[in-house]
């Protein structure tokens, strides 16, 4: 008898990658949150941190670094940090986000979740309560079920999540595992847990800055046969 293989295990990013300019209330939440707890001002009063593909622990350290905050309130606020950036994004979320929906990606989930060959799951930066909220916004978040996934405040570091990710999945295998992202992140975090990647340029960077990936879609509706063919290679 020929065994049934494990679904494939496909771990999303977010911003960028699902949707697309959906940040501006996140990154509002953040900076509301570190200037109610450490005192600083708002992003043009100071040092720009990059955001792409990182975790929100991860831009905050750096934005609270480059504005003099000690690395030891950092780490002794992270905790409140997180409980008050989650509760500003609750109150400043957009109530519909639909209209930055990645276009065509609604298509490509459409048709994974009719498959029972696939698990739909998250791979984020995003605190899991922003991510939830951002997506029920959007009106995508029942593809993705409760409890699964790697967010934000899982790890600061995002090399780490796909590993939680498959953890929550049952101890999922790395062979039947690949992170689906927009950014150079998006692919180290998958070579740091031995899985594949499908790389999309839908983000800040061109299909030429993705070549690491194992496959680079230039638009969602090409994910389609990108996944069709890791799902044949792997039967």
């Amino acid at each position: 008898m020929t065994a049934v293989a494990a679904p494939l295990l496909l771990l999303w990013d977010i911003d960028g990658t699902l949707l697309q300019r959906a940040s501006r209330e996140h990154a509002a939440a953040l900076y509301e949150a570190m200037g109610e707890l450490f005192g600083i001002g708002g992003p043009d009063d100071g040092p720009r941190v990059d955001y792409a593909g990182r975790t929100d622990m991860d831009i905050a350290r750096s934005t609270l670094v480059a504005r003099g905050i000690p690395a030891r309130d950092i780490d002794d606020g992270l905790r409140e940090l997180r409980a008050l950036a989650t509760a500003a994004y609750a109150r400043l979320v957009p109530e519909d986000l639909s209209e930055r929906l990645v276009p065509g990606v609604v298509d490509v989930l459409d048709w994974l979740a009719a498959r029972d060959d696939v698990l739909l799951s998250l791979v984020t930066g995003n605190l899991e309560p922003i991510a939830r909220l951002k997506l029920r916004a959007a009106g995508i978040g029942g593809y993705f079920p409760a409890g699964q996934g790697g967010f934000g405040s899982d790890d600061e570091d995002r090399a780490a999540l796909p590993a939680i990710a498959r953890e929550r999945a049952g101890g999922h295998a790395r062979e039947r595992t690949i992170v689906i992202g927009d950014t150079p992140r998006d692919i180290a975090c998958a070579r740091a847990d031995g899985v594949r990647v499908i790389a999309v340029a839908t983000g800040p960077y061109a299909s030429g800055d993705l070549s690491d990936a194992d496959a680079v879609a230039p638009a969602a509706p090409m994910l389609r046969s990108l996944i069709e063919r890791e799902l044949s290679a792997t039967t």
